[in-house]
């Protein structure tokens, strides 16, 4: 079965439990899922209850797909995805992309916890994502293209929305939150980098690391879809001590960034420009 039949079964699945389609697709990283709770739902579904709908099983990634409301507009919210360390391929980690896509979404927002390169950066602060690196060693359109999904060689300039990215930079300074803008590199994992990988990121221009959402955007320009990426910047990942970082260490300043998050998502989405 291809993907984009897999993608429409999917889809057909979450709209017999709600039939809402969803103006925006969001999904929540490391430690951000709290703004789901902000959603009013028609339904909660778990990825298990979805079919080919991938699986996780990582701390901070609660699993759930949230349909309803999120400051009036209509949304698709991923409590957590699945990750490429899992040993999911590519194409499955942004499977929920293609449903996203099949249920009417055409703006996916893709949020993460990572490592500040950025010297000027801070722990604890965001940053909005202008452009990435994939540095995961694969793509998820590897494989015979399906026209159905998009071209053969889609463009990646602009993957990230000039227009939604200067959209969360006014609503931030509206706000009074710090928003820094950057390159996110995205890296395998699950092991993290060493202190000469995390310079040699640094040189080529990243801004921050971590292990996810390059693919997922990816998937979403084959698709066609508008894309705004934000980051969490939850350990400062310079190469220079103290650079040890645990998992837990992730979480724990994600879940203290989660206000201002919240704050500044349900923001961007209640004054989206023609979502």
């Amino acid at each position: 079965m291809s993907w984009a039949a897999r993608a429409r079964e999917a889809a057909a699945a979450v709209r017999r439990q709600a039939g809402r389609t969803p103006e925006v697709a969001i999904i929540l990283g490391s430690g951000l899922s709290a703004l789901a709770e902000h959603v009013t739902a028609d339904a909660q579904i778990p990825y298990g209850a979805i079919p080919h709908f991938p699986v996780g099983h990582v701390e901070g990634h609660p699993g759930r797909l949230v349909i309803g409301t999120l400051e009036g507009r209509p949304v698709a919210v991923m409590q957590g995805r699945v990750h490429y360390y899992e040993g999911y391929s590519l194409a499955e980690v942004v499977f929920p992309v293609r449903v996203f896509h099949a249920l009417g979404a055409r703006l996916l927002i893709v949020t993460n916890a990572a490592g500040g390169l950025n010297r000027l950066f801070r722990a604890g602060e965001l940053m909005v994502i202008t452009d990435h690196i994939n540095f995961m060693g694969s793509n998820p359109l590897i494989g015979p293209n399906e026209e159905a999904l998009g071209p053969r060689f889609p463009d990646m300039v602009d993957a990230y929305d000039p227009a939604l990215v200067q959209h969360a930079e006014t609503v931030a300074l509206g706000e009074g939150i710090v928003l820094r803008k950057g390159v996110y590199v995205a890296v395998s994992g699950p092991s993290y980098e060493t202190p000469a990988e995390l310079r040699m990121m640094a040189r080529w221009g990243a801004d921050a690391v971590g292990m996810s959402t390059a693919h997922e955007v990816i998937a979403a320009r084959h698709l066609g879809m508008r894309v705004l990426g934000l980051s969490a910047i939850t350990d400062m990942a310079t190469g220079e001590a103290p650079a040890h970082v645990t998992h837990e260490d992730v979480i724990a300043t994600a879940r203290r960034i989660e206000p201002a998050f919240v704050r500044l998502m349900r923001r961007i989405v209640a004054t989206l420009p023609g979502a």
